[in-house]
């Protein structure tokens, strides 16, 4: 059986492992997430997929552990895939050395010439070209971290905004390819860059990070603690409708809005996407005047859409997940980055697996695979997905050979066995 069929039940080896180790009951696991004693012997044993992140989070923060470690992230690829982890290593010694003297040779470039070469970095991240955007940031951080150690007023302070969303790059690419140490430094460093950057609306876009990183230990009154705290400190910015604001405000309110959902609490999670609905809104009526956007958030009305349905099956309802999705304006989802629309093709192959149409789910799964290749293959829910479509149609398929078996007589019981 190939590496990826084998997952599962290695997952539910994992769990296991960690479970005994602490000495804990598989009724006690149980009633940490919620579920029944027989439901997590089933997971053990590999009976049982894993399909989604929020119960998987909840499941390592009921073992005290990170979830990659239950789903052995980042996974086994082709060399070519594998090269990210130098750029990686290289990135985690410069954002160590934040408050050492800078290493860099030469004079630096001005924050304008920086942040022009940022824009590389924002076609990348649509793209969801997750290893290019590590192989990228080294020589940036370095050079952003010499330039905030060399200048001073307002310069100094575009010099520490570069390098804080130089770590946000950093961030979201480390989480999509599984380096949770990485994850947790650069958000720490966004942190401290942000409070000098001088930008009022930077320090929200940290906590906007934080937030994420949340999840993965499952606690979702934080997350949304969190989130007001960053809603409060760009509240005066955002009634202004200062366009880096609106941004900020309605993408922290979506990331409320999946907090609310894995809490199962649906009158806030519909409560939060409206309120990201009437940013969006806002954001809309002020036009399309160009402006810096220099945080990369991506934030619109399809991308509270895309959000709406995603955290419809957060809460196991695919039926509206894929009503939500049939009335949902396609020129507005196709205008969201290839990253955005491979994480909503995921989402759809979900409903449609659960809601029983598997031709469809792979349909979604493939398009989902062809928008964000990097992305897709190495995220835990694609391979869930697929993992259950593969398993499903086996079974399909041997139980339509055991009737034609049956009707021609075959008597060796061993082909099923």
């Amino acid at each position: 059986m190939a590496y990826e069929l084998e997952e599962q039940e290695a997952i539910g080896r994992r769990i296991k492992r960690r479970r005994l180790g602490l000495g804990m009951a598989q009724a006690d696991l149980g009633q940490a997430v919620r579920k029944s004693q027989a439901w997590v012997s089933k997971v053990e044993a590999g009976r049982i997929e894993l399909d989604r992140t929020g119960l998987i989070n909840m499941i390592a923060a009921a073992l005290h552990c990170h979830p990659n470690d239950l789903i052995s992230r980042p996974y086994l690829g082709s060399p070519s895939d594998e090269q990210w982890q130098p750029a990686a290593a290289s990135i985690l010694r410069e954002l160590r050395r934040y408050d050492l003297t800078p290493v860099f040779d030469g004079i630096p470039r001005s924050s304008a010439a920086l942040w022009a070469d940022m824009t590389r970095l924002h076609r990348l991240r649509d793209s969801a070209a997750n290893v290019a955007i590590l192989r990228s940031l080294p020589d940036l951080l370095r050079e952003a971290h010499a330039l905030a150690d060399r200048s001073r007023g307002h310069e100094r302070e575009e010099a520490f905004g570069i390098y804080a969303v130089c770590c946000k790059f950093a961030h979201t690419s480390a989480h999509a390819l599984g380096h949770s140490e990485l994850v947790a430094t650069a958000c720490d460093r966004a942190s401290w860059a942000s409070r000098l950057s001088g930008d009022p609306v930077l320090p929200a876009v940290a906590d906007w990070m934080r937030v994420w990183d949340m999840w993965a230990t499952a606690d979702w009154s934080d997350a949304m603690a969190l989130a007001d705290k960053a809603l409060a400190g760009i509240e005066a910015e955002y009634e202004r409708g200062e366009p880096r604001a609106l941004r900020a405000w309605g993408a922290i309110q979506l990331r409320a809005a999946v907090s609310a959902a894995r809490a199962n609490n649906k009158a806030e999670t519909e409560h939060r996407i409206g309120l990201a609905r009437q940013a969006a809104d806002r954001a809309d009526a002020a036009g399309s005047e160009p402006f810096d956007d220099r945080h990369s958030l991506t934030f619109s009305s399809g991308n509270v859409t895309i959000h709406g349905i995603s955290v419809a099956l957060e809460m196991s309802d695919q039926r509206r997940a894929l009503a939500l999705n049939h009335q949902a304006d396609p020129g507005q989802i196709e205008a969201l980055p290839h990253s955005r629309q491979g994480h909503h093709r995921m989402d759809l192959a979900r409903a449609y697996l659960w809601d029983g149409d598997r031709r469809r789910a792979l349909t979604e799964l493939r398009q989902a695979e062809d928008l964000a290749p990097q992305l897709v293959r190495n995220h835990p829910i694609a391979r869930a997905t697929l993992r259950k479509i593969v398993y499903a149609e086996r079974a399909a398929t041997r139980q339509q050979l055991r009737g034609m078996s049956s009707r021609f007589h075959l008597d060796d019981q061993d082909l099923f066995s």
